[in-house]
């Protein structure tokens, strides 16, 4: 295959849409889980007149390719994060700056670690390098709470998302914002989100964040019912010389719910 051929195949397979401005420094957006590229629709734009920005699908949701989707290939994050690190070389990206939600939080620092050349900045919003307490970690969630949650999502992922995806979204004043992230959620193939959602809540990611070698901004809410601020205190503690905004916002999706105070924040730490 040729390097011509695996770019397009990069591009294909991950639905990647380029926009903005063409000679301005790259800025990548990577969604969370039971999500899409469309879940930027309020961040990604206002970064259109000096950025070159950049969105995808993980394979598995949105426009990506569903027939690339192969459980070994990503049986952990680190397939998602050689996805991320195929699409930047199929568009020659350096000095990137990467938007992880959620999960692609992870998914970046796995990638940056990787290839450290590629990135000049990492901006995690509302992310857990684990989910599971341990002796010595508040993750958020007992096993038997994550074992339960799993179970739940098993055994009915439609009902699991139509009850869950309000909790995680956490702006009960505002259904319209929940109706969005279930709609969402419900739009994914089950079987794969079934099994990105085990990767996601059982990984353990921690020692990676100590091997982050990038200026990185971490986004955390108020109120988190997936990533409390124990969480987002861990994760900027373990990046050497990160920052940490805490944003007025409650729930997981600040980037939905908050788009003004993301945009904020990253411009800041940007400048």
């Amino acid at each position: 295959m040729t390097a011509a051929v695996q770019a397009s195949d990069a591009l294909r397979r991950n639905n990647v849409t380029v926009g903005g401005d063409p000679y301005g420094r790259v800025m990548v957006f990577a969604h969370g889980f039971g999500c899409d590229q469309a879940v930027w629709r309020a961040v990604a734009p206002a970064f259109a007149p000096d950025h070159r920005t950049v969105l995808f699908d993980h394979v598995g949701a949105g426009g990506s390719d569903l027939s690339a989707y192969h459980p070994g290939r990503y049986d952990s994050l680190d397939g998602y994060a050689e996805d991320l690190l195929e699409i930047l070389e199929a568009i020659d990206a350096t000095d990137v700056v990467f938007v992880g939600h959620s999960v692609s939080a992870m998914v970046g620092v796995l990638a940056a670690n990787r290839d450290p050349s590629r990135f000049g900045a990492l901006v995690l919003v509302t992310p857990s390098p684990r989910y599971v307490d341990d002796a010595e970690y508040d993750g958020g969630f007992k096993p038997d709470d994550i074992s339960s949650l799993l179970d739940s999502l098993d055994a009915n992922y439609l009902g699991w998302s139509r009850e869950f995806a309000p909790v995680i979204m956490g702006t009960p004043e505002r259904p319209d914002l929940g109706e969005a992230l279930t709609a969402s959620f419900c739009r994914v193939d089950p079987a794969i989100a079934r099994h990105f959602a085990r990767v996601t809540f059982l990984s353990d990611n921690r020692d990676d964040l100590r091997a982050v070698s990038v200026p990185t901004l971490v986004l955390q809410c108020s109120s988190d019912a997936l990533a409390p601020r124990t969480v987002g205190d861990y994760v900027h503690a373990a990046i050497p010389g990160s920052r940490l905004a805490v944003l007025e916002a409650t729930g997981h999706v600040p980037i939905l719910s908050a788009p003004d105070a993301v945009i904020a924040e990253i411009r800041e730490f940007l400048a």
